[in-house]
């Protein structure tokens, strides 16, 4: 078993194998809550946990991946210009959107901090939950957040969003593909333009320029929004 742990490529081939058992229960159960990203996440938990295996080592042997994190999100931009007339067409409503998104997620969540009584560190940590985890991180460490603590925030938005978008849509009875992308894009960022993409194509490219456009405000609006 020692033997088996010391291997380089052990973490990578768990990674691979708990998220392709995650599609494949999506695909069999077509329940919102069979996430592959969420069922990966739990297996890798609980094979840490179980194993033993220092978090460290993994978050180590992993860097291959964290590595195609940037040029995964810029192949977004594909569907974004396929459907470039259109975003022309309805721009201002879509700037709107994302404008109002990225100022309710900021303002909310420095709210909720200061009501719950977080320190300087937790609150920096946690206003970035809404953009990639590539930009999130990198603001949290340059105001003296904490990355991990970013990082992990950023893909439980993601999960969420992922997850409850298509109920939530349904609820409020949101049904124009333009709003569906500006929301999952402005709120859950990779995760939720990936859903995005599965929901139609504007909506997918839609989503993708809200991420891009969210992040680029969030951080002009974060170094401010951290000093009050």
């Amino acid at each position: 078993m020692k033997i088996l742990l010391d291997l380089p490529i052990l973490p990578l081939v768990v990674t691979i194998f708990a998220y392709q058992f995650g599609l494949f229960l999506q695909k069999k159960l077509k329940s919102p809550l069979c996430n592959p990203l969420l069922i990966a996440v739990i297996l890798i938990i609980g094979a840490l946990l179980l194993t033993g295996y220092p978090n460290a080592n993994y978050q180590s042997n992993m860097q291959i991946i964290t590595w195609l994190i940037t040029p995964a999100t810029i192949c977004m931009a594909v569907p974004l210009y396929e459907q470039m007339k259109i975003l022309k067409k309805d721009w201002k409503a879509i700037f709107a959107g994302i404008t109002a998104g990225t100022l309710a997620s900021l303002f909310f969540i420095l709210v909720m901090c200061r009501l719950l009584g977080f320190d300087d560190i937790l609150t920096a940590s946690l206003l970035p939950k809404s953009i990639t985890t590539a930009m999130g991180a990198t603001l949290s460490g340059q105001t003296g957040g904490n990355e991990a603590i970013t990082t992990a925030a950023i893909a439980i938005t993601g999960i969420l969003g992922n997850v409850l978008c298509v109920p939530i849509c349904k609820l409020f009875r949101i049904s124009h593909p333009i709003a569906k992308g500006v929301a999952l894009g402005t709120s859950s960022h990779v995760l939720g333009t990936a859903k995005a993409r599965e929901l139609s194509e504007l909506t997918g490219a839609v989503s993708s320029l809200s991420l891009t456009l969210a992040g680029i405000l969030t951080a002009i609006l974060y170094p401010l929004i951290t000093l009050l």
